[in-house]
């Protein structure tokens, strides 16, 4: 089976009032942390959208490995980077695992067993022990339907809608945080 990895960073941080994805994390930034787990799930295809400060993050994020796609409308919310990306998708991918680039908390273990057990399902998201949360699998058969979304949290739209039924993946612990304020990322690297 092939399966592409979607890393979303487009995002301009308005709410953090700098390049979230160039924040300080173990000894690298933010992004870097999240793209060194998703280089570790194995992907046949990684992508990463990027946005909001595009020249400075390429200048200091190691995108080796993936295939950098440009979201210019990253001001519209996430659903226009899922939008840029789909059009990259490679005709042989099965479907898509979709992470946040502020979310470096995330496992290879969990998204292979999201692939595992969601892979013939149209969506599929992981159910931690305080809720669900990313990553998410949405099959090839869905892609249509993630480029008619619009704005913020549209995937959540999408899982929630009832049109598809959704594979929850158990997974230990607590949902990872992702950083949209200082106080997550005080919460991230405390």
């Amino acid at each position: 089976m092939f399966v592409t990895g979607l890393v979303l960073a487009a995002g301009s941080s308005s709410r953090l009032g700098q390049p979230k994805q160039l924040l300080p994390y173990r000894g690298t930034t933010l992004l870097d942390a999240t793209l060194g787990v998703a280089r570790a799930c194995g992907f046949d295809q990684l992508l990463v959208t990027i946005g909001g400060a595009s020249e400075e993050v390429r200048r200091r994020v190691d995108f080796s490995g993936t295939q950098v796609v440009e979201n210019l409308n990253f001001t519209a919310g996430c659903s226009s980077s899922i939008s840029a990306a789909i059009a990259e998708v490679d005709e042989r991918s099965t479907g898509l695992v979709l992470m946040l680039g502020d979310q470096p908390g995330v496992s290879p273990v969990v998204v292979h067993d999201l692939i595992e057990h969601a892979a013939d399902a149209p969506l599929g998201v992981c159910r931690y022990s305080n809720g669900r949360g990313h990553p998410f699998w949405f099959h090839r058969d869905v892609f249509d339907d993630l480029l008619a979304l619009h704005g913020d949290k549209a995937v959540w739209k999408l899982l929630e809608s009832g049109r598809y039924p959704v594979t929850d993946v158990e997974i230990d612990g607590p949902v990872p945080p992702d950083v949209d304020t200082w106080e997550d990322y005080q919460t991230l690297i405390g």
